[in-house]
This record gives structure tokens, C-alpha cells and sequence, in this order.
């Protein structure tokens, strides 16, 4: 089977400084999984006993905490250090800076609209930081934004794997219909790059292999943005999810990556599909 990577894909900055971090703090623990890939959660913690935990009250100063790349709640990190846990922080910068964002432009009276997944934990994150929770909009479509009864002075961020064309029609829906607008662009460049290399592959394959986590993000918005010119597109998250019969009839595989999935992981999958 002939097959071909995509010009852009894989582990994004975020997620290789956050697996240093970990390797760096082996007997830690993180709370919830230090980045959506459960086979390098399992790697760190077979060869550098890296723990995880799903439960904020599980959390013991036995371990010292590392904090995932989607990050926490505000009041969950000031609750930590606090009581003095031993605390690293492996949020992803990318993250954070939408997190100071919301916290910044609600202390000034604005609205806050977050494009994004509201169950989410980096969006789950990034609304804790509004001093009025009250005033903070998580959407995926500008239909949930009506009725809403925004004020006047809005700003608006996004999840930072999203989809940029998706982010601007939410900007532009705000434009037509707020007095004052400002907008920052959170979404990831590694992201966006990967998304690009995505779709150019995706029409000239004719079966796509998307390698990721099936919790993750942004290989979720990989897989769609994959099966839009290629639907015989699919998200696997290790060689043993592929189907021999997928191939029947195909000339050429497309292969993408999400940027928490590891190169040991994609080279297993680009390994069988080469044998195929």
C-alpha cells in the first residue's frame, strides 16, 4: 500500500514540554490525564511511575501534582497552593493566555464568549478565571449565542483547537450586532497548521488514517476536516485499530496525526500500512 504523512502533524510544542515535565517528575501524579493519548499515559506510567487521578479530593501531598496541558480551574490551583501541595505546571502556554485573557477583560466589564466545548477541561479552565461566571458564553454555533442578552462591550477567545473559518463566523456574528468587539485569537498555531496538511492530504488520498486519542480535540476536528474531501477517512488511536479491509481497492493512504499522539505510536501505524 503506498502511503504518505502529512506535511504537518503530531506532537504539538505543548504536549512535548508537557511529557518533559512529567519524565523530569517521576512518583507524581497528575490530575486527569496529562494529555488526551491514553497509550503515552501508559507509557509514563510504566517507566516513570507517573500516576494519574480523575478526583480533586484524591490528591495527596504524598505526590507531588503536575497540572495537565488543558490546565485547571482557577480555584483549584489557588486551593493546591494554598495547602501547600507540591505543585509543577504543565499547562500548555497556549492555554494560559486565553485563561489571563478571561480574566482580564471580565475585571473590565466585558462579556466573555468562548468558542469552544463547555465540557471541555481547558474550557472549563479558561471560564474559571471570569471574575462573573454569570457573564461568560461557551458556544459551538452562533445559534446558542441568541437571546443571550450580551452587553455592549464583548470579547471573545477560543478553544485552541478549534476550527479558525468556525471561530471567525462566531467574530462576525458579534461584529454585526455588538457596539464594541475585541477579538483574540487562541487557537493554536500548531493547530492550525495540522488542520491545513490535513485537508491538502485528504483530497489526494483516497482512504485517510487519522493517528490520535478518541477523547482528543483536535484529532476530532482532524477526522472531520478529513472525511469533508476523503470519506473513507478514520480516527485510529494505534496500529491494532486498522482494518486490512479498509484498503480493498485503494492506491493511496493518507496519514495525519492529532498533537498529543506520540511518534512511536504513528510510526506503528505507518509500519502496517506499508505492509498492507
Amino acid at each position: 500500500m503506498n502511503y504518505k504523512l502529512a506535511s504537518s502533524y503530531g506532537f504539538c510544542f505543548g504536549v512535548k514540554r508537557a511529557i518533559k515535565i512529567a519524565e523530569n517528575t517521576p512518583h507524581s501524579v497528575t490530575y486527569g490525564p496529562l494529555i488526551h493519548n491514553k497509550m503515552e499515559i501508559d507509557r509514563l506510567k510504566q517507566h516513570f511511575n507517573v500516576g494519574l487521578t480523575e478526583e480533586f479530593g484524591e490528591l495527596s501531598k504524598e505526590n507531588t501534582v503536575v497540572i495537565r496541558t488543558h490546565g485547571i480551574q482557577k480555584h483549584e490551583l489557588d486551593e493546591l497552593k494554598k495547602n501547600d501541595f507540591n505543585v509543577v505546571d504543565a499547562t500548555c502556554p497556549y492555554v494560559t493566555k486565553p485563561q489571563e485573557i478571561c480574566e482580564k477583560m471580565s475585571k473590565e466589564g466585558y462579556d466573555i464568549v468562548i468558542f469552544g466545548d463547555k465540557v471541555h477541561p481547558e474550557v472549563k479552565g479558561v471560564m474559571s478565571y471570569a471574575e462573573n461566571m454569570e457573564r461568560v458564553f461557551v458556544v459551538l454555533d452562533t445559534s446558542e449565542l441568541m437571546g443571550a442578552g450580551l452587553r455592549e462591550k464583548v470579547a471573545v477567545v477560543s478553544q485552541t483547537t478549534r476550527k479558525f473559518k468556525e471561530f471567525m463566523q462566531i467574530v462576525e456574528w458579534l461584529l454585526s450586532r455588538s457596539k464594541e468587539v475585541r477579538v483574540f485569537n487562541t487557537i493554536c498555531n500548531a493547530t492550525g497548521e495540522n488542520q491545513e496538511a490535513a485537508d491538502e492530504l485528504s483530497k489526494e488520498a483516497d482512504i485517510m488514517l487519522v493517528v490520535g486519542g478518541k477523547n482528543s480535540s483536535n484529532t476530532k476536528q482532524l477526522l472531520e476536516i478529513c472525511k469533508t474531501n476523503c470519506k473513507e477517512s478514520y480516527l485510529v488511536e494505534s496500529a491494532e485499530d486498522i482494518e486490512n479491509g479498509w484498503f480493498d481497492g485503494k492506491k493511496l493512504c493518507g496519514i495525519s496525526a492529532g498533537a498529543s499522539t506520540p511518534d512511536w505510536v504513528i510510526t506503528e501505524v505507518v509500519e502496517k500500512v506499508r505492509k498492507i
